[in-house]
């Protein structure tokens, strides 16, 4: 009878690990590896209560769309302008029912988007109209094939650019072998897949001005000089802010027990990989959804500031 006692108060027999599923990005982009180190910090700091499983995704639009498919574990990233296209069924979501992604809420930042337009050449930095009559591969599915296109509206050279339909993945090696001159992809910086690029070739990054970044309307970005070999001066750009969402399908407690393990995971986060330490709790104001209720339940316990509409 003791013996039966014993076994059953054993560690052996404590309730299992909590595994969710975290959905961000192509192996080998910055989202990747960053899901990767937040794996890695909510396992330790929950002491192996959550599990972060990092899944290999196409890119933002991908992990909007599984929402429709997927049950309470899992958690993804996509930036605003995305999730904003979601729920009123428009760019890549049209013909989809917005009603599927009326589910999605907030749970918190995560480094913010960067866009980089690399171009083949050692020139160091050029104008966006050095990108004319180029042959750009913008990556299929993802956040910056869309912001892309839209800035080639806005700065009229919408067809007066050859897209390639290709991964992003695929970029690197296509810039190294002259299949195309230039490519976009959005990341926090450094990225890998330029920083691979800058290691084959040389580069020139597209330096916007700024009444060009105020005609999109996103956020003005530095890059400053040395971050990528060959490039010496700053680059002019523009971000994003990005979140890691879950769904009402996710339990409160799982919710709160993974944003508060985020939080207080941050410095050492950024001791690792200094781009977290650009994450803030300001961000949160663009959140264009509701936040999950356990989220919202830590960041009431931590008494951080919330713009009502969150709530």
């Amino acid at each position: 009878m003791l013996a039966a006692v014993a076994l059953l108060s054993s560690p052996a027999l404590a309730e299992p690990p909590i595994r969710v599923t975290y959905k961000s990005a192509l192996a080998g982009t910055a989202y990747h590896q960053m899901g990767g180190e937040l794996a890695q910090a909510i396992q330790a700091g929950s002491a192996g209560a959550l599990l972060l499983s990092s899944e290999e995704s196409q890119g933002s639009v991908q992990n909007i769309m599984e929402v429709m498919h997927r049950q309470g574990l899992y958690v993804f990233t996509a930036p605003p302008a995305l999730i904003a296209e979601a729920l009123e069924g428009q760019g890549p979501f049209a013909g989809r029912d917005p009603e599927h992604f009326a589910a999605i809420r907030g749970l918190f930042p995560v480094p913010p988007l960067t866009m980089h337009f690399v171009m083949a050449g050692d020139r160091g930095t050029a104008p966006i109209e050095a990108l004319e009559g180029k042959h750009v591969l913008l990556g299929r599915g993802t956040f910056s094939s869309g912001e892309a296109a839209r800035y080639f509206e806005l700065f009229g050279l919408a067809g007066k650019v050859r897209l390639a339909d290709a991964s992003i993945t695929n970029a690197s090696e296509a810039l190294r072998d002259g299949r195309i001159d230039a490519y976009v992809t959005a990341s926090s910086f450094p990225t890998p897949n330029v920083m691979e690029t800058a290691s084959l070739v040389p580069i020139t990054l597209i330096s916007l001005t700024d009444e060009q970044v105020e005609r999109t309307g996103a956020v003005r970005q530095i890059i400053p000089g040395g971050t990528y070999p060959g490039i010496d001066k700053r680059v002019v750009t523009t971000s994003s802010p990005v979140f890691a969402l879950a769904t009402v399908h996710m339990d409160e407690d799982v919710a709160y027990r993974l944003t508060k393990t985020f939080w207080e995971q941050q410095a050492a986060l950024t001791e690792t990989s200094p781009w977290w330490g650009s994450v803030t709790a300001e961000l949160l104001a663009h959140l264009p959804v509701d936040l999950h209720p356990g989220a919202l339940r830590y960041y009431d316990e931590a008494n951080i500031e919330l713009p009502e509409a969150l709530r």
